[in-house]
């Protein structure tokens, strides 16, 4: 039975679904999804750059910031291909392989993101408990060798998931209810016991979501009691300052994630509309606004987009 199903994979396609009562209005839709993807491709892109060619940015909280923007562009060039096929063609039908590749670079992107953010957190609590030791201890190093661990911890994690849905058998029409391939959408579809997948999830989730965003409100009661003993309000309002771009990043990350898991628990009555929305929200805003984000808040980084420019044109 098994080999059987193996094989009739191969043959498997998914079909997606556009959003939900606007299908006639898709083409029109397309402009400002696309220009999103772009706001959010370009930004990033224009950060990674600015912090690679200018040696001022080279400091830890840039090194992360850089690695931000990574986790960004991939979940953006992850769903960017399914979601303009069916605005403009009309294009719902993948094979199933392409579309458990889809599910994992979504869900290993999403997880590096938290994992960045984490690390992020980690490196505003040393720059503010022990400022003077800050680049002695977030040396270079250091901070590949986190990045190595939560790009090897996110793959890790997420790497079961496609294959284990890969072993079940699949019976029933295979419609999607969103642009993109999911582990909630694709765990509906097979006509076996999914308990092993949905524990799995459950435990991925917890692991990676859960424990990032834990550890990240911990490190800011740290923070907070930290400033809180700093004798002037001068001082601890310079200090809070250094946080407030990452502090929005978090919102702007986890914020719609919650109201995701909410919709889907206790308003599962709610129109596939808004729930299609939700899902848009938590997967295309953050990538579109961290960079608006940390250039509006962050003067260097502003400087090193223009020296980028400056530079450019300098060429011959």
């Amino acid at each position: 039975m098994g080999a059987k199903n193996n094989e009739s994979l191969d043959f498997l396609s998914v079909f997606l679904t556009g959003i939900p009562g606007l299908e006639a209005q898709h083409g029109w839709l397309s402009i400002p999804f696309f220009i999103m993807y772009i706001m959010a491709i370009v930004g990033n892109t224009l950060i990674m750059a600015a912090v690679q060619v200018n040696p001022a940015l080279h400091e830890p909280m840039y090194l992360f910031l850089s690695m931000l923007a990574v986790t960004e562009v991939g979940v953006s060039v992850s769903t960017m291909p399914t979601v303009m096929s069916i605005l403009w063609f009309d294009a719902r039908q993948v094979d199933f392989d392409g579309c458990l590749s889809q599910m994992f670079f979504i869900h290993t992107f999403s997880c590096l993101e938290s994992g960045v953010l984490l690390a992020m957190s980690y490196d505003r609590f040393v720059a503010i408990y022990n400022p003077l030791r800050y680049t002695a201890i977030l040396t270079l190093p250091r901070i590949v060798c986190m990045g190595i661990g939560i790009a090897l911890k996110s793959v890790t994690l997420m790497a079961p998931l496609p294959i284990l849905l890969r072993q079940l058998p699949y019976c029933h029409t295979n419609i999607l209810s969103h642009s993109y391939c999911l582990h909630s959408d694709l765990i509906q579809l097979p006509c076996a016991d999914t308990k092993l997948n949905n524990i799995l999830g459950l435990a991925v989730v917890l692991a990676t979501f859960g424990l990032d965003s834990l550890l990240i409100v911990i490190s800011y009661i740290l923070i907070l009691y930290i400033v809180l003993g700093i004798a002037s309000g001068e001082g601890r309002w310079k200090a809070l300052n250094t946080c407030v771009s990452h502090i929005c990043a978090v919102l702007v990350y986890y914020v719609p994630m919650i109201g995701v898991s909410v919709m889907h628990r206790a308003a599962k009555s709610a129109s596939p509309l808004v729930h299609t929305l939700m899902s848009s929200i938590y997967l295309f805003v953050p990538p579109v606004l961290n960079p608006i984000i940390y250039s509006v808040k962050t003067k260097p980084i502003r400087q090193g987009i223009a020296t980028l420019f400056s530079y450019k044109r300098g060429l011959p």
